[in-house]
């Protein structure tokens, strides 16, 4: 069974050829440096939520900026599609129930500046949120095709008493419909032969270039 997740699907669309090398002959694009900044604000946030959880209240930060309550489910999830031998799986920063019931992906991001335009949530993050949206579909839970991205970034202030942050929400409308179908694409074109040379990847480029020295 063929196991994919919103990572290697992103993988799959920025670069058919390099996901097919990835998975059918385990050669994985060089890595470069991984800053460790923001990993660790991802823990404090988390920490920060999970403190809120217990209380059944809504950090300071975002109350009353999003609807609902922190849920208390398991955030990893995955669900299989025997018929056509495919796995997805995910694991959700957190997530926003409703007074119904329903569930909302949240997700995290920290960056130098906050996005201002509510619409670049939707140009980076959209199969993110798709996914994460099929995902709880899939196992079970109700859910409103919406998603919840909160931007953190750092703000003018006394440092010696913390580091402030300004935070900023974006709501999204998913379409959990549209990441089953690029998960089956993605399916396909791995049982398929080596896609062609991708001319907008870096990567493919390189690797033409270094085979014609």
């Amino acid at each position: 069974m063929i196991s994919l997740s919103n990572s290697t699907l992103s993988l799959f669309i920025e670069c058919p050829r390099c996901f097919w090398i990835q998975f059918n002959k385990k050669i994985a694009r060089p890595r470069g440096i991984f800053p460790s900044l923001p990993g660790g604000m991802d823990l404090v946030i988390k920490e920060y939520f999970n403190r809120y959880r217990k209380d059944g209240k809504l950090p300071p930060l975002i109350d009353g900026k999003v609807k609902g309550k922190l849920a208390a489910i398991s955030l990893n999830l995955k669900f299989e599609v025997p018929d056509i031998d495919l796995k997805i799986t995910g694991k959700l920063d957190d997530c926003l129930q409703l007074p119904d019931g329903s569930l909302i992906p949240l997700d995290h991001k920290t960056r130098a500046s906050l996005p201002g335009d509510t619409s670049y949530s939707a140009r980076y993050y959209q199969t993110q949120m798709d996914t994460y949206t099929l995902l709880l579909q899939k196992t079970g839970h109700k859910t409103t095709d919406e998603a919840c991205i909160i931007y953190y970034s750092p703000a003018t202030g006394e440092l010696h008493k913390g580091v402030p942050f300004e935070v900023e929400v974006h709501q999204l409308k998913t379409r959990p419909e549209r990441a089953f179908e690029l998960y089956q694409q993605a399916k396909r074109c791995l049982e398929g032969a080596l896609p062609d040379f991708n001319g907008s990847c870096e990567f493919c480029k390189w690797s033409r270039e270094v085979a014609n020295q």
